[in-house]
């Protein structure tokens, strides 16, 4: 079974890194939103009346990771394929096939990811550590919170692709993928720091954070870069990380299992 996932995942790898146009298209996108953040920032940091919780540099390395790894993060990405599957009863070719599908979902949605960022990512930071200050991306203290930074994304984005099945899963019983999109993204993106970073926020604000898996996505692996978290922080939000992972994956698996249960196939 393990073969499938892994045939699945390569071949969705190689399907995603064929879009350069559309990597190109997004680069200069997320530049420019890049651009419109950090000013927004600066106005903000000019006026403050009182020293915020993180520097105004921590900020804008936060703001240009987040372009950075947007496909990794984010989670509006939709794969209509999926979608169509369910909404249109050809979810019974998937039940045919000897693979698990949640399985089988999950790899594709963690490959067409991580395609996408690899053709995003790599330009756009090496770009941002060469623009002037106070524009620079900062590199991390030292390189075992670059080392630690690379461990917790790609823990991050197994936890968001968890996340996003939960999206996925939810359409069995709303019908409507739009639906289902909007009400995770609205309120999951913005408890994840990729409106305004977590420390930012009200302090009330931060306890419901806090409680939630969402930051563990973005905010948590972005701080951890810029050096706001110490080394024993980072390995506990680590721990963090893999018990939401493995919690939401078993909850994602029960859900499906008893979403297939109750599924109606057009046709009979």
């Amino acid at each position: 079974m393990m073969k499938a996932y892994l045939s699945v995942f390569r071949l969705r790898i190689s399907i995603g890194l064929q879009y350069r146009a559309a990597a190109l298209a997004g680069i200069a996108t997320q530049f420019f939103f890049g651009f419109m953040f950090i000013m927004i920032f600066q106005a903000f940091y000019a006026h403050s009346v009182s020293t915020p919780p993180m520097t105004l540099s921590a900020v804008i390395t936060y703001t240009w990771l987040k372009q950075a790894f947007l496909v990794f993060i984010m989670l509006w990405l939709r794969d209509n394929e999926l979608f169509g599957l369910i909404t249109s009863g050809n979810i019974a070719y998937e039940l045919c096939r000897p693979s698990e599908i949640y399985g089988l979902w999950y790899a594709k949605l963690l490959a067409t990811r991580l395609s996408s960022a690899l053709l995003r990512c790599f330009p756009l930071l090496l770009v941002t550590l060469f623009l002037p200050r106070p524009y620079r991306l900062e590199l991390p203290p030292d390189l075992l919170t670059l080392v630690l930074f690379v461990v917790v994304l790609l823990v991050g984005l197994l936890l968001v692709v968890a996340i996003s099945m939960l999206i996925y899963i939810s359409v069995f019983v709303t019908m409507s993928p739009g639906g289902s999109l909007m009400l995770f993204s609205i309120f999951g993106e913005f408890l994840a720091g990729l409106i305004i970073p977590v420390p930012l926020m009200p302090g009330w604000m931060q306890n419901i954070v806090y409680m939630l898996p969402f930051h563990w996505t973005a905010d948590f692996p972005f701080r951890v870069f810029t050096g706001e978290l110490s080394k024993t922080e980072t390995l506990s939000g680590l721990a963090a990380q893999a018990a939401w992972l493995v919690g939401l994956i078993a909850l994602g698996k029960i859900l499906m299992n008893k979403a297939l249960r109750g599924v109606v196939v057009q046709g009979g």
